[in-house]
């Protein structure tokens, strides 16, 4: 028995190297367990502000604030509350040190980088960028479980404003889409931030129900429809 617990452990941990090692066309190592320190902090990522603050939750005081890079207009952060789901070493491109985050629609992370002119702007792909010196520090200073919350602006999930959503999109806006047609019992498929065949369907029928012309898009007519309206 403790022969084949060893051979299935060792299964899942290939598993979860070679699902990250391919995404990200680089082989981490060293990949670290989750322990009680995680319930004491939060990380805090203002995308406007292009800063990470690690916040301690006992004192409710910022232990250590650094200058990061968010994601590009066409490629952005993702926005609302997540936790660090593994913490790895990676190659140079990643600055040696990543930390995953659990984001359901895509891969993305908190890691360093071999561009440090890219930090203080708007320039990634979608994770969060540091300087290597700083995500040096806060790999040691984090543990797995860590809530991670990203904050884009006054519009939450919507980042700067109200895009219109297309087949293939992904994202925090879609995925708060979802949520919000869930609860009006419009969307019975798991809410992942990903407009996929199925979300095709029920887009459709919440278009027929409301009076509005068939289209798969969700454009204005459509949030205002579902109760989305911004200001700030």
């Amino acid at each position: 028995m403790k022969k084949v617990w060893t051979i299935l452990v060792a299964g899942i941990v290939l598993a979860c190297i070679l699902i990250y090692g391919n995404f990200y066309d680089i082989e981490p190592n060293d990949i670290e367990p989750t322990n009680s320190l995680s319930e004491k902090q939060v990380i805090y990522v203002d995308l406007v502000d292009q800063t990470l603050e690690l916040i301690d939750l006992s004192s409710n005081q910022v232990i250590k604030k650094y200058k990061v890079a968010g994601g590009k207009h066409d490629s952005p952060s993702p926005i609302g509350s997540f936790k660090i789901t593994f913490k790895a070493k990676w190659g140079e491109g990643f600055g040696t040190h990543f930390m995953g985050i659990n984001v359901p629609w895509g891969k993305y992370g908190i890691h360093g980088t071999d561009k440090p002119n890219s930090i203080g702007w708007a320039s990634s792909h979608g994770c969060i960028r540091m300087n290597n010196k700083d995500i040096d520090e806060l790999y040691q200073l984090v543990a797995i479980g860590t809530k991670v919350i990203i904050n884009g602006g006054p519009f939450g999930p919507f980042g700067s404003g109200l895009r219109t959503l297309k087949p293939g999109d992904r994202g925090s806006d879609v995925f708060e889409v979802q949520r919000i047609m869930k609860e009006q019992e419009f969307y019975p498929l798991r809410v992942d931030g990903i407009y996929g065949e199925g979300m095709k369907i029920w887009v459709l029928k919440f278009r027929k129900s409301h009076g509005m012309h068939a289209s798969h898009n969700v454009d204005m007519d459509f949030y205002k429809k579902l109760g989305i309206d911004l200001f700030e």
